[in-house]
């Protein structure tokens, strides 16, 4: 019997910056979506991992190089806490945060909302970064498995997009 050739994937490596997203459609305007996803707490009642953050600096809300500590737990890298600095802060349509160094990051998260004669398209984004994490603490003690410790983070990390995207539906039960 023959068989088809297995798929071919493109290996996931750091050194790529590689991202992973959800995207919802919400029955609501991008005004009322955006007034939820830029309070930093917002993913917090959502994610397993996202402890909670508070503005810096005397910030209060989200605006460029305005920076926030955020609070985190995860089972493999234990708990730590992270400055971010906003990068892109376009109301309503768009959110970027970069994770410790905004020059050299960990990591990229961000909405991005679109609006449709449907209701708003909510993109959420997570791109890995080539700062120091533990991730990469992780990736140096197998460097062999990058591909799968990758796969395995975005799969995660795309669990607590879905609750949050969720969240934001009005229709959702």
């Amino acid at each position: 019997p023959m068989t088809e050739p297995a798929e071919e994937q493109t290996p996931l490596r750091v050194a790529d910056c590689p991202s992973t997203s959800v995207t919802r459609l919400v029955g609501r305007p991008a005004e009322e979506i955006w007034a939820l996803i830029s309070d930093i707490e917002f993913p917090a009642a959502h994610s397993r991992e996202f402890l909670g953050a508070e503005w810096l600096d005397g910030a209060s809300g989200p605006a460029v190089g305005a920076r926030f500590l955020g609070r985190n737990r995860n089972e493999h890298f234990g708990e730590w806490e992270t400055t971010s600095t906003i990068v892109e802060c376009e109301p309503p349509y768009r959110l970027t945060w970069a994770v410790g160094d905004p020059e050299v990051p960990l990591a990229w998260w961000g909405f991005t909302l679109e609006e449709g004669p449907d209701g708003t398209a909510v993109t959420q984004t997570y791109r890995i970064g080539l700062g120091r994490s533990g991730l990469t603490a992780a990736l140096e003690r197998m460097p062999d498995r990058e591909h799968d410790i990758i796969a395995r983070r975005f799969a995660d990390q795309r669990v607590d997009m879905e609750r949050n995207l969720a969240a934001l539906d009005p229709t959702a039960g």
